[in-house]
């Protein structure tokens, strides 16, 4: 199979270009190209509507959904199978993906257990930072996805001063929220923390697994751990109060200095301090949760 980087055009696959590979990740309406060809593809049929006749080649083009439709099944490939998805499948549905069962079948599948990883991780003072994710100074995160949707979670920091979950909950689907809202609910028996937005929007999706168990956003917190995907409302403003790579190492560096000199004011450290374990409240609940959330989740 091949990935959704460097894949083949739906316009090249039906022959209405000769070559030209997606640079989009199929994120077609976002692309110069497909709306270039789209609008002459139009403008073509409305021609052809009021008994002109288009000249040149220009004036022959169609439609990549309309080309596709005079190849025989074996040439017309599913478009899941053109991002690199599934292995060959021919499309049945004529390219109407908005009612397809099979592409509905496909995306609940495949947005519920698609695993979200970083390209690489950072470690400061043995806390790890996302590559390539937007960090909140109140320790959410939140990254990119195709088709404009954002994925958010609690980074590595707020899980290990927390300590693993009993309990964590979403918003629910449709939920408005704007960006510093509170809106993800960890529990941890009768203690609870409500931790910030990082980005303002709709919620769309929240993760089931985190749902039935709590500790896997805890475990894995840029993976598996994610918590929910939204709609963005106000995206480029939101991205203004957030933190990418060294200014993300900045804010937990920040944050573990104050974190060990609270730590110091219960117990010495040792002389160079150690690094801090997976469940800072649970080791010492002489901190407060309430304190804790307070000053380093708000």
């Amino acid at each position: 199979m091949t990935s959704e980087t460097g894949a083949q055009c739906p316009w090249a696959v039906a022959g209405v270009v000769r070559r030209k590979t997606c640079l989009s990740k199929f994120n077609c309406p976002e692309c110069r190209f497909d709306r270039a060809l789209t609008r002459q593809t139009l403008q073509n049929r409305l021609m052809a509507e009021t008994g002109q006749r288009p000249e040149g080649k220009r004036g022959r083009l169609v439609h990549w959904r309309q080309a596709m439709l005079f190849l025989p099944p074996r040439r017309r490939p599913c478009l899941h199978h053109l991002r690199g998805r599934i292995a060959f499948r021919s499309c049945t549905n004529d390219y109407g993906c908005a009612d397809c069962e099979f592409d509905q079948y496909f995306l609940d599948q495949h947005t519920v257990f698609a695993t979200v990883r970083p390209v690489g991780l950072m470690h400061v003072s043995g806390f790890a930072i996302p590559q390539g994710y937007y960090l909140h100074p109140a320790h959410t995160w939140m990254t990119m996805e195709e088709g404009g949707m954002v994925r958010v979670g609690v980074d590595d920091f707020a899980w290990r001063l927390l300590g693993p979950p009993d309990r964590v909950a979403a918003p629910l689907i449709g939920k408005a929220f704007s960006a510093g809202d509170c809106g993800i609910r960890i529990m941890r028996g009768e203690k609870e923390a409500c931790l910030v937005m990082p980005v303002g929007g709709v919620v769309t999706e929240t993760n089931p697994r985190v749902a039935e168990d709590g500790a896997i956003a805890a475990a894995d917190p840029y993976g598996d751990g994610w918590l929910l995907r939204l709609h963005p409302s106000a995206i480029r403003q939101d991205l203004t109060a957030l933190r990418l790579g060294a200014d993300a190492a900045k804010v937990f560096e920040t944050d573990i200095d104050r974190l060990y000199a609270d730590i110091e004011a219960i117990m010495p450290l040792a002389a160079d301090g150690g690094f801090l374990g997976k469940d800072i409240y649970g080791s010492l609940p002489e901190l407060g949760w309430n304190t804790l959330v307070q000053r380093y989740l708000k």
